[in-house]
Order: C-alpha cells, then structure tokens, then sequence
C-alpha cells in the first residue's frame, strides 16, 4: 500500500510539472556559468548529492516525457579499466518525434541527437551538470518557422532538466 501511495504521489508531482513545463519558459538557475565553448555549467546545489541529482533529472524528464535514451557512468569505465577518475556520468534524453522532424528538416541536426546532460565532480570535489547552449543553438540553427516551437519545446524540457537535477527538485 505505501508503494502503491509513493507511486502515484510521483505520478502526481510528475504530472503537475509536466503542465508547468508547458505553459512556462524554463530558465536555467541563477548561478550557473555563463557559456564558454558554447556550454553551460551549472553547480549542483551542496546540500544535494549526485545520486539524488541524477534521481531528480530521471524523474523531471520522465515528467516532462522525454526520454532518457542512454547512460554512461564514464568514470566506472575509467575504473574499470584501471583509470582514476572522479565521478563523470552522461545522459541523453530525447524526444523520439521531434528528432524526427528536425532530421528531416536538415541532416546535420543528427549530429546534435540526443540531447545530453553531463555529471561531472571536479578535483576539489565540487559537483557540476553541463549542457550545451540550447539558446544559442536555436538562435543560429536557422530553423523554419514551423520548427521553431519543437525547437523551444526541447530547450525548456532540457533546462527544465538540469535544473531539477541542480536543485534535488522532483
């Protein structure tokens, strides 16, 4: 019975943000770096860890019904293979149907599929998310009109994404 009650609170939650998500434009936190290398770094808040981090992106995209498509511990790999290394995850989230329309309408947005998020601890210990800089990408993509929205569509759920994952938010 108490499985039964946590799952639909989570189905709830999720679905409340999925209206949110819709009806509002997802900023990124205040506190994250501006782009360099047309990335953006944002600092996992310190009172959030990364597995929780890691828990509230799957949660927020399962909401927002974007797919994740794939994970990579890649520092359990570097481990693996006899590396060292602080902690280095990758997901990649998608929208099935519109990767479709914008590979149809141009090739090359191929090579920007799927969408990725990257966990990363630095040397001091410190815990970061990275994405690329979706506004700038949409800005210059050059993109027909009917595009456009599926393309701001993606922004936001990605923004909405990594911000979960920054704050510990469901």
């Amino acid at each position: 019975m108490k499985k039964t009650l946590q799952t639909g609170l989570i189905l709830l939650l999720g679905y409340s943000t999925y209206l949110l998500a819709e009806d509002e434009i997802t900023e990124l936190p205040e506190n994250c770096n501006p782009p360099l290398l047309n990335m953006i770094q944002c600092p996992i808040a310190d009172d959030v860890s990364m597995d929780d981090a890691s828990d509230s992106m799957k949660l927020r995209a399962n909401a927002l019904n974007f797919k994740l498509v794939a994970h990579m511990p890649l520092s359990e790999q570097v481990k693996a293979m006899g590396g060292e290394s602080k902690r280095m995850e990758i997901f990649q989230f998608c929208d099935a149907m519109i990767a479709a329309k914008m590979v149809k309408n141009s090739l090359i947005f191929a090579g920007f599929l799927p969408c990725r998020i990257a966990m990363v601890e630095d040397q001091k210990g410190k815990a970061w998310l990275i994405t690329m800089d979706m506004d700038s990408m949409v800005k210059s993509a050059g993109l027909p009109e009917e595009l456009i929205g599926a393309a701001t569509t993606v922004r936001n759920n990605i923004y909405n994404i990594l911000a979960a994952g920054a704050t510990g938010d469901l």
